[in-house]
């Protein structure tokens, strides 16, 4: 079974996809053949944090304009709507096990939590603030309900944290320059993070005494298919089997579990997020 796969880049786009370009790494067997790349919004902005919410059957996307952030919800090809206006910054999000949208507040220094309103509206909660955290990047959980972020920045030495269900705060992933895009495994057992600046991505065994394992290299892009396209790592999902969407440059990588890269899909442009 082949899975909806939405892109954020310059404007928001969703797999079928295009055929790979000449020495691009090929196609992974988790793309349907003969299917094509198709836009269904597109403006000056920057996208991030999509998230496809499966009750409302609707793709909501967070977007930065000047002086201005957004969480916006396609209506349909080409039309979407304002669905939180002036969001502080919120870049990752993520489905959250009670069926809300979570989202890490850049400009907030939070974790917000939205619910889907029967009006089209979103109420807000705040999950977590603390001000001394640099930028909130992304966000996701596991099952039981730990939640997961990335803050990269220099406000304080960066890393990854896990917030637990009692409220217990746990950093770790120190040894990132630039934590970003984060996805735990569908049985909770491993988080991923991909560092911008290192450009690989790294996995952590989640501990049952609450600790989290020491971090292992998970992926990195094989040389011979390095070039200008391959930028530095964003963020990322992942599918019912278990395989990593990663996102970073003009593709985005489909890696098994256990770090074998299946191949990658091109995108025009500089993706910054996918979601499934």
């Amino acid at each position: 079974m082949y899975s909806r796969v939405f892109f954020a880049i310059g404007w928001i786009v969703a797999l079928p996809v295009v055929a790979a370009f000449a020495e691009d790494p090929p196609l992974p067997e988790t793309v349907a053949p003969g299917v094509e790349l198709v836009e269904l919004y597109a403006d000056g902005r920057f996208f991030e944090g999509p998230t496809w919410e499966p009750v409302g059957e609707k793709l909501y996307f967070t977007a930065f304009g000047e002086g201005n952030q957004q969480v916006l919800r396609l209506e349909s090809p080409g039309k979407v709507t304002v669905w939180k206006d002036q969001s502080k910054g919120v870049n990752g999000t993520f489905l959250s096990v009670e069926g809300r949208m979570l989202g890490a507040q850049a400009y907030g220094q939070s974790l917000v939590n939205y619910g889907f309103n029967a009006d089209g509206t979103c109420d807000e909660k705040i999950v977590l603030y603390y001000a001394p955290l640099n930028q909130p990047n992304d966000i996701c959980q596991t099952r039981n309900g730990d939640i997961f972020y990335t803050d990269p920045g220099s406000k304080i030495p960066p890393g990854a944290y896990r917030l637990t269900t009692k409220g217990e705060v746990v950093k770790f992933a120190e040894e990132t320059m630039t934590p970003n895009g984060i996805i735990a495994s569908n049985d909770g057992r491993t988080v991923y993070i991909g560092d911008s600046s290192k450009r690989h991505w790294r996995s952590y065994a989640v501990l049952d005494d609450g600790r989290m394992g020491e971090g292992k290299l998970f992926f990195e892009r094989d040389a011979k298919y390095k070039s200008d396209a391959d930028g530095a790592p964003d963020g990322m999902s992942i599918d019912e089997h278990g395989n990593l969407y990663v996102s970073g440059g003009s593709r985005v990588w489909v890696v098994t579990p256990s770090g074998k890269a299946l191949g990658a899909i091109p995108t025009p442009t500089f993706c910054s997020n996918v979601t499934i």
